[in-house]
C-alpha cells in the first residue's frame, strides 16, 4: 500500500468517526440520562408540595402521588389494555390509566368512586360515555378523566416552555398531564427535570410504567397537551429542583 492510499484510507475513518460521533451526540442530547448529565446551565425551579396529607400517613399529597407513581415503575406491570369485570385490572397488569389511579390510593384517594360518583351525578357531562355509564371501565379511559380533573381540580396551563423558569414553575411534580387525540394518553409528572428545566414524567407507554422525559417528547411528537391539573389545588414551596 502506498503513503498516498494510506493518507486516503486514514482521511476516510477519520471522517467517518466524526460522523458517527455527531449522530451519536446529536441523539444523546435527546434522552433523558444524557440531559441530566449535561455540563450546560441546569434551569433551577422551585419544586412545590400540597399542605395536604390525605392519608395521614405524615407524608403530603404531592410526594405521595409521586412516590405511588414510582412504585409502578418499580413493580412494572405488563402493559395490557383489557375490560375487566370488576373494574380493576390484575396487579400484574396496567395501562398509562392504572398507573393514575394507582398512585392516588397511594395518597389515600379512591379515583375510582370519585370518578364513578361524578359520573352518575353528571352524566351529560362526559361525552366519551354517551350516557351509557359503565363504572368496570369509566374511570380508565383517558377523556373522561379530562372531564373530571377539569371540573375537580386545580387546572393549569398546557403551553410548555423549555428553559422558561416561569412557565416551567406551573409544572409540577405530582401534576397530572393528559393528552388528546391521536394517543390519548396520560402521566404523573416527576420532581426530577431534565437541563432545560422540563419535568419527566412517569407514565405507562411500551411494555410497563417508566419515568422518563415523556412530557416533552408526547407533547411533540405524538398528541398535543389538552388538560394539565394539580391534585389538590394548595400548595407550599418547600424545595428547589
Amino acid at each position: 500500500m502506498t503513503s498516498f492510499t494510506r493518507s486516503i484510507g486514514i482521511g476516510f475513518l477519520a471522517a467517518t468517526l466524526l460522523l458517527i460521533a455527531g449522530a451519536f451526540w446529536k441523539f444523546a442530547d435527546t434522552r433523558p440520562i444524557f440531559r441530566l448529565l449535561s455540563t450546560h446551565s441546569r434551569i433551577v425551579v422551585p419544586q412545590e408540595y400540597s399542605s395536604h396529607d390525605q392519608d395521614k400517613d405524615g407524608v403530603n399529597d404531592t410526594q405521595d402521588l409521586i412516590d405511588g407513581a414510582r412504585k409502578e415503575v418499580a413493580r412494572a406491570p405488563v402493559y395490557r389494555s383489557a375490560y375487566y369485570q370488576d373494574g380493576l385490572p390484575p396487579e400484574d397488569e396496567g395501562v398509562c390509566t392504572d398507573v393514575v389511579w394507582r398512585a392516588f390510593l397511594h395518597a389515600g384517594y379512591d379515583l375510582k368512586s370519585l370518578v364513578d360518583s361524578d359520573i352518575k351525578s353528571h352524566l351529560s357531562a362526559y361525552d366519551r360515555i354517551q350516557g351509557k355509564p359503565d363504572p368496570n371501565i369509566d374511570f380508565r379511559r383517558v377523556p373522561n378523566l379530562v372531564d373530571f380533573f377539569k371540573s375537580h381540580a386545580h387546572v393549569l396551563t398546557t403551553e410548555l416552555k423549555p428553559g422558561d423558569v416561569q412557565n416551567l414553575a406551573e409544572w409540577q411534580g405530582g401534576d397530572i398531564v393528559m393528552f388528546g387525540a391521536p394517543a390519548p394518553h396520560i402521566g404523573i409528572l416527576s420532581d426530577v427535570r431534565d437541563v432545560d428545566g422540563v419535568p419527566f414524567m412517569i407514565h405507562a407507554s411500551g411494555s410497563s410504567p417508566k419515568e422518563d422525559d415523556g412530557l416533552l417528547y408526547w407533547s411533540t411528537h405524538l398528541s398535543p397537551i389538552v388538560a394539565h391539573i394539580r391534585w389538590p389545588a394548595v400548595t407550599t414551596t418547600t424545595a428547589l429542583r
